[in-house]
């Protein structure tokens, strides 16, 4: 029985383009598969860093935020490891920010140049710090609402992130 060539041909083209984008595109395919495999260590780096516990007198580790969030996440080829700390502080986000640009300069960060004006964003070797006010609308969000001690006075975050084997450079 002879082959019918008017719908063969264009399956075998269609299957020859497949398979050239798949040859061209393979080392795109394998950035985009890129996962958090081995940065355990690094991870546990981050969550120990000295700048998360550093918090200004009467502050407090927020309630259900007891132990420093770490970890890492994976997206379109990124990969970044990050820890922080959530605290309650009865007194304004000037006095937050204003102990955080000693500690933290303190600790070796410098101020981003780059950052926005009021931002409290720093930079150390391959790491972003930033502090981060909280706001009702942002807990509501996360499945925190109705924390007032998170939204009286200065609740606020402190979180550093690094990005791994992307070649990123830190910044705000």
């Amino acid at each position: 029985m002879p082959i019918r060539t008017g719908t063969t041909r264009p399956a075998l083209l269609l299957l020859a383009t497949v398979l050239a984008a798949g040859t061209l595109t393979g080392c795109a395919l394998q950035e985009l598969t890129r996962d958090c495999e081995g940065t355990d260590g690094r991870v546990r780096e981050m969550a120990a860093l000295g700048i998360l516990d550093s918090r200004p007198a009467g502050a407090t580790v927020a309630r259900g935020f007891e132990e420093v969030d770490a970890g890492c996440w994976a997206d379109s080829g990124d990969v970044s490891v990050y820890a922080g700390r959530t605290y309650a502080f009865p007194g304004t986000e000037a006095e937050v920010a204003a102990h955080y640009r000693r500690a933290a300069v303190r600790d070796g960060w410098d101020p981003d140049p780059e950052a926005p004006s009021g931002d409290l964003c720093f930079v150390k070797e391959d790491m972003t710090l930033r502090v981060v006010f909280l706001t009702a609308e942002g807990l509501a969000e996360d499945g925190h609402e109705g924390r007032p001690d998170l939204t009286t006075g200065a609740g606020y975050s402190v979180n550093a992130d690094s990005f791994t084997n992307s070649g990123v450079e830190p910044d705000c």
